[in-house]
């Protein structure tokens, strides 16, 4: 087990930066996510770790010494790609062997080392097969295993499981939760998936347009978001945002004129600022009531989500947990505690709140 260090780190192509100065540290045996929409720059910040793309600037160090010039195959870490990029005329037992054998390690260690990974991913009885008589998972794990028989002091995973159906991804995903436990390594692990990113992360670095956004644990990062981008990024649904104007008595909703949360924060009267509301937030209890007309719904067997259309564009998403009685063109009437509510000023950056004891209108 190793730990990585990024000391602002940046990236450009030409006049065009991409990565703006990066910091980081990834502890020992700790399994990190980078997450964030396409084009932010976490599969470009994976290759600069793994030495695949030059560093314009800052310093990259592994247990403490920097690696900017030395070779990736120098630098003790092990990389899995989107595509498995196996060997098509080898056998598993062959492709996964493959490194150590360019390396010039003996048959016997070799052998041992394979049949170690073949052990851990259940590949035991797959290492005389070709890739083509294999699954879109098991071929994962053949891939998987190319990197488990490298004893690498950092793993990297750039987006492994978007190749597979949706079926095979979850099964992956407990396969990997159970693969890090058992191994304890280190792991950085690109993707654009926040479901994978909370499922499978120690911590999470979401990122946008080249920058770290926020760093934290799943719950941490979902419970405190510190503006509107990762709060609307996590979370599935993604949050509600509603806007809502600052008076005496609260934060009176533009949507709902009539509904005032007793909620103070540190900005001006008359101040613009959003409320956010994640779908799960609503129920038959709570302070703030809200009287709605359905869109849609969707039965999903176990959940049931509520759409409403506020005006333009913008969608009211409530989940309704298991409750399937209501239908589109329904008054409906949720109500939540405004205390679990989110509130993030003009810039977008959340704010805290106070309780306020008594409403004015």
């Amino acid at each position: 087990m190793s730990y990585l260090t990024l000391s602002k780190v940046s990236k450009s192509f030409g006049g065009h930066e991409v990565i703006k100065g990066v910091d980081l540290r990834v502890e020992q045996g700790e399994f990190t996510v980078f997450v964030g929409p396409s084009g932010c720059g976490k599969s470009t910040l994976l290759r600069m770790i793994a030495g695949l793309e030059t560093i314009t600037g800052g310093d990259v160090c592994i247990d403490g010494a920097r690696v900017n010039d030395v070779d990736p195959s120098a630098r003790g870490i092990a990389m899995v790609f989107q595509s498995y990029a196996l060997y098509p005329h080898m056998t598993v037992a062959q492709n996964m062997g493959f490194a150590l054998k360019y390396a010039g390690h003996s048959k016997a260690e070799i052998a041992t080392r394979v049949g170690m990974a073949a052990q851990i991913l259940g590949l035991d009885s797959l290492l005389a097969r070709l890739p083509g008589q294999l699954s879109g998972g098991q071929r994962q794990r053949v891939a998987i295993g190319r990197t488990i028989v490298r004893d690498p002091k950092v793993f990297l995973f750039d987006e492994p499981l978007s190749n597979l159906d949706a079926e095979l991804r979850v099964q992956m995903r407990i396969e990997l939760a159970r693969l890090h436990k058992r191994l304890g390594a280190t792991v950085i692990y690109v993707t654009h998936d926040q479901v994978e990113a909370m499922t499978l992360a120690d911590k999470i670095v979401v990122l946008r347009d080249g920058k770290i956004e926020q760093i934290g644990s799943p719950l941490d990062l979902y419970d405190r978001p510190v503006n509107m981008f990762v709060a609307g990024f996590l979370g599935s649904p993604k949050m509600n945002f509603l806007p809502a104007i600052v008076e005496r008595g609260g934060l009176r909703l533009v949507d709902f004129p009539e509904v005032v949360l007793p909620l103070g924060v540190a900005q001006d009267l008359g101040a613009r600022v959003s409320v956010g509301l994640r779908p799960e937030l609503f129920g038959p209890s709570g302070e703030i009531e809200l009287a709605l007309t359905v869109d849609l719904t969707e039965y999903l067997g176990d959940e049931t989500y509520v759409y409403v259309r506020l005006g333009g564009d913008q969608i009211l998403t409530i989940s309704t947990g298991n409750d399937r009685s209501v239908r589109a063109g329904d008054i409906f009437r949720p109500r939540f505690d405004p205390a679990a509510a989110h509130v993030f000023d003009a810039d977008g950056l959340r704010l805290g709140t106070r309780p306020i004891a008594s409403r004015l209108p």
